[in-house]
């Protein structure tokens, strides 16, 4: 869950919807609320034995979400001087001042609310326990650890892979092997895509004063290792799809071949550490999260 730019350009332009209901729309940050919907959605597909049944997977969706959505707003409350002082998130509706602070408060609150509620009503006790878990660790670990520490990376990917291990749990009714190795595909991916935003943005994390690796160790080493690592370990969790039941062969080798190109695009940034790099690996791994899930899915 945590935030992405629209792209990686020098100048960012930011598209909002417009008037107030627009901007309490633009408080959930429905780009990224949008790959929420699209990894829980994957998840309940995936943990379903049969056909889904579209009622209750839709009502998992939209609790899942309205969750990922309270979070966002709440967390926009906390770091609104922070988005201030960074070019990218100055417009925001709360820096920007068209959303009140304590208006936005209660709207993150109620609609946070509101998805337990769904997912408890409509879902199952365990996948409600996954979503609180998600809020919790989102606003009460990651989000003040984030003005502390550069770990906060590593913290923040834990909520931010959670939702197709919800979707999981609310098909099946259990937190199994299929679920976890979802959870973890999601996880491992997100840091060299964040590292590739931390290096684009890092003059604005400075300014915020957030300690991110690249503000912390300006030559870019870690960062570039960081997201090698990652990007390494993410081909062997990504075959194991295969390997618990989930899909077939012809996902495996399409996962080994998105995986290694994955891997490349981080290995070419960790060694040049370049704006042209890091773009890359940034749009590499947007395109790299859909089409894995597309063929875990076909091939399900």
């Amino acid at each position: 869950m945590k935030d992405t730019p629209a792209h990686a350009a020098s100048v960012t332009i930011v598209a909002r919807p417009s008037g107030q209901i627009g901007d309490y729309i633009e408080l959930t940050k429905p780009r990224l609320n949008f790959l929420v919907v699209a990894t829980s959605a994957a998840g309940y597909y995936l943990g379903t034995p049969a056909a889904p049944h579209l009622v209750p997977m839709a009502q998992a969706v939209a609790g899942t979400a309205l969750v990922a959505g309270g979070a966002a707003v709440l967390n926009q409350v906390y770091e609104r001087d922070t988005d201030a002082l960074m070019r990218r998130t100055r417009t925001r509706p709360l820096p920007d001042g068209r959303v009140g602070v304590n208006d936005a408060r209660i709207f993150g609150l109620a609609i946070a609310l509101g998805g337990l509620t769904l997912l408890a009503a409509t879902a199952n006790l365990t996948a409600t326990i996954l979503a609180l878990v998600t809020l919790v660790t989102y606003l009460i670990v990651y989000t003040p650890m984030k003005r502390r520490s550069a770990t906060a990376t590593l913290v923040g990917a834990i909520p931010g892979a959670l939702p197709p291990l919800i979707g999981w749990t609310a098909a099946s009714g259990s937190v199994s092997a299929g679920g976890w190795v979802l959870f973890a595909i999601v996880f491992l991916w997100q840091i060299p895509h964040f590292m590739a935003i931390a290096w684009l943005y890092r003059d604005d994390y400075s300014k915020a004063g957030f300690p991110m690796l690249p503000v912390i160790e300006p030559d870019g080493v870690r960062t570039g290792r960081q997201a090698l690592l990652y990007a390494t370990c993410l081909v062997p969790v990504s075959l194991l799809p295969f390997l618990v039941g989930t899909s077939g062969a012809a996902y495996l080798w399409i996962a080994l071949a998105l995986g290694l190109a994955l891997a490349a695009l981080a290995l070419r940034f960790a060694a040049h550490r370049t704006e042209a790099a890091a773009r890359a690996l940034f749009f590499g791994s947007i395109v790299y999260l859909p089409l894995i899930w597309v063929a875990m899915i076909l091939d399900h």
